[in-house]
């Protein structure tokens, strides 16, 4: 089970990546999730569609298939001991670890620069959220609370995902009305069809047979079997041709019925040939809790035919603005005087073309165009970085060379305090000021010291998120989004740091770079295999620490009593653990980091003299101070980032 031997084209540059969390798979049936998965690949995004037909095996794992050899088009299907099902509760709460260790191979072989996550079912539950920075779409097409046989977990999650989510997209009015004020980004994007194959289909096939009143689709729970029956009773000289695969019983209920026909499931490039025979189509749908949330599909590609179209009173149809070209019938009287006055329709009445004309406006080109633009059009939150500089000046410009290179860097205002420099920075400082609108400079006559600069930036800080930076970082591709991500996540999350190579606390993991080129490339494989993954920190270092902005400003300003340097950033977590909000450590971050860079410069009889100083300063205000260490779980870390890159 894997990807090797399938040939992966290059990403193109500035388009992600998108993984499609399918609510079918994708040999079964054709249906939303497959024409958005195509349209995105179309568009020349690298498609992976990962079907939630899940094989058991004993390790996980995942196979690939190339869909179409003009696109990057992909089939993936994850492996995992217990393979449970999408449909019958969340999969990650029966083969969590699993789950996600066959999706971080699966990131491992596609190396994602940036990620689109399109969900078509809760049950996936967070796995659509372990690429790191992914951008998570919920494509919300059906009301699960209307499916006789969706378990109570699903519907819990479906409202979490709702909420989650950067973006929810829904495919009808009445799904819209239940997200609205839940979702944090909606838009309305109804279904549609592929016009010529199914425009092709208005010319009827097999001229001089019986009139046919034809229905393709599922004939499962929400199919009106009674309805059915009357029609084939008031039209007896008429074929009443069903066709779909049948899972409520339907043909067993109408066997007495002769006119009635059945041809079971056919492939989606037979529906035209199908839809040919129809004199007249039928949409016979119970009316509930699910149908009224539904946008047909078919009855798209039912337009594109120009046939007469006649459906039970779905509201979505009146919604859609489809009632001037379909009939929708409020009652079973109403439903059959319809389909006579459908089979009665001459072949040149203007309707038909207007019915045409219409469903050639409502094409999965334009849907996934749709799509696209609200994706990229998303606000993303402004994230304020403070960066506290004295002398050092190379490293200074290394760090913010990579701050502003970073290419799936999100909205970005960089607050650079220099604490009195003689080493040139601040004339190298005013002049990127000068030609850079994100950067701002704050000169500081003398050295105010650590605390006391960050407090500074904090001041000026208006981003939705701060991170303070130490000036020895270089950070990596698509770090900030990656960040960002576990706080959308976890409303509880404090405070948050990276991972890095150099570091006094178990943030550090093991590296073997020894040049930028290698950093780069060797940080974009730990963080794949730590997609999704954080763990709990006593301590996050201030060389590279995120918080909202609103936690900043509710515990206060760092403590200046610390002076140069030394346990502010203890002092701080205390502060944030006060508040009852965690600290934690993202392992899909990962930031270089030269470790202590400014302070090798002092006297370390003063450096040390500094540090017993503000030791007892924090332990006169939080007891013992517990030196940093290696917890436990470092070793079983350290271990997988070595096998990572064997």
């Amino acid at each position: 089970m894997r990807g090797a031997g399938v040939e992966l084209p290059p990403a193109r540059a500035g388009l992600a990546d998108v993984l499609v969390w399918g609510v079918i798979d994708w040999h079964f049936r054709i249906q939303r999730p497959q024409h958005l998965a195509r349209e995105l690949a179309r568009a020349g995004h690298r498609v992976l569609y990962v079907s939630p037909r899940l094989e058991a095996r004993a390790e996980p794992g995942f196979a690939v298939q190339r869909l179409d050899p003009e696109l990057a088009l992909f089939h993936v299907e994850l492996a995992t001991p217990h393979a449970p099902s999408i449909y019958h509760g969340v999969v990650t709460d029966v083969d969590g670890d699993a789950l996600a260790s066959a999706v971080r191979g699966v990131l491992h072989w596609l190396r994602p620069a940036r990620t689109w996550s399109l969900v078509e079912h809760p049950g996936w539950g967070r796995l659509p959220e372990l690429p790191p920075g992914a951008r998570v779409v919920y494509d919300w097409m059906d009301d699960h609370q209307g499916f006789a046989n969706s378990a109570r977990e699903l519907v819990a999650a479906e409202r979490e995902l709702v909420a989650r989510a950067d973006l929810v997209v829904v495919s009808s009015e009445a799904l819209r009305r239940q997200a609205e004020g839940r979702a944090r980004s909606l838009r309305l994007l109804r279904n549609a069809a592929e016009f010529e194959p199914f425009h092709a289909a208005r010319v009827r096939a097999e001229a001089g047979e019986r009139p046919v009143l034809g229905y393709y689709g599922a004939l499962a729970e929400w199919f009106d079997v009674e309805l059915v029956r009357a029609l084939a009773r008031r039209f007896p000289a008429a074929e009443v041709r069903l066709v779909g695969a049948d899972t409520a019983g339907v043909a067993e209920a109408l066997a007495d019925e002769a006119n009635v026909s059945f041809a079971g499931e056919v492939p989606y490039a037979a529906l035209p040939r199908e839809l040919a025979r129809f004199d007249v189509c039928l949409i016979p749908f119970l009316v509930n809790e699910l149908t009224r949330a539904t946008n047909p599909v078919k009855v798209y590609e039912y337009l594109a035919s120009g046939k007469p179209v006649v459906t039970t009173d779905l509201p979505e149809i009146r919604d859609a603005g489809l009632d001037a070209l379909v009939e929708r019938c409020r009652d079973r009287a109403a439903f059959l005087e319809a389909v006579a006055a459908g089979l009665a329709e001459a072949a040149d009445d203007p309707r038909r073309a207007a019915r045409s004309e219409r469903a050639r406006t409502e094409t999965w080109g334009a849907r996934g165009a749709e799509l696209r633009a609200a994706l990229t059009a998303l606000p993303e939150p402004l994230v304020s970085v403070v960066v506290v500089t004295w002398n050092n000046l190379a490293l200074t410009q290394a760090c913010l060379a990579s701050l502003f290179a970073d290419p799936e860097r999100p909205p970005l205002e960089v607050l650079v305090v220099d604490n009195g420099s003689t080493d040139g920075t601040p004339a190298w400082l005013a002049e990127q000021a000068a030609r850079e609108p994100r950067l701002t400079l704050i000169l500081n006559e003398d050295n105010r010291g650590f605390a006391a600069a960050n407090n500074q930036g904090l001041e000026r800080a208006t981003g939705e998120y701060v991170v303070l930076l130490n000036n020895d970082t270089v950070v990596t591709r698509g770090w900030l989004r990656a960040l960002t991500a576990h706080f959308r996540r976890d409303p509880d999350l404090g405070l948050l740091g990276p991972i890095t190579n150099n570091i006094g606390n178990e943030a550090r993991v093991p590296t073997s770079y020894v040049d930028a080129a290698g950093m780069h490339a060797e940080a974009a494989l730990l963080v794949l295999d730590g997609a999704g993954r954080s763990f709990a920190l006593d301590v996050a270092a201030f060389f590279c620490v995120m918080g909202r902005r609103e936690t900043f400003e509710e515990v206060g300003p760092l403590d200046e009593g610390f002076g140069m340097g030394f346990f502010e950033d203890d002092d701080y977590c205390r502060r944030v653990r006060e508040l009852g909000k965690t600290i934690r450590c993202a392992e899909d971050a990962f930031v270089h980091h030269e470790l202590s860079a400014s302070f090798d410069k002092v006297d370390p009889e003063a450096r040390r003299a500094l540090f017993e100083r503000n030791k007892r300063y924090y332990e006169s205000k939080w007891g013992e101070w517990i030196p940093h260490a290696y917890r436990p779980a470092q070793a079983a870390r350290e271990e997988r980032a070595v096998a990572a890159h064997r």
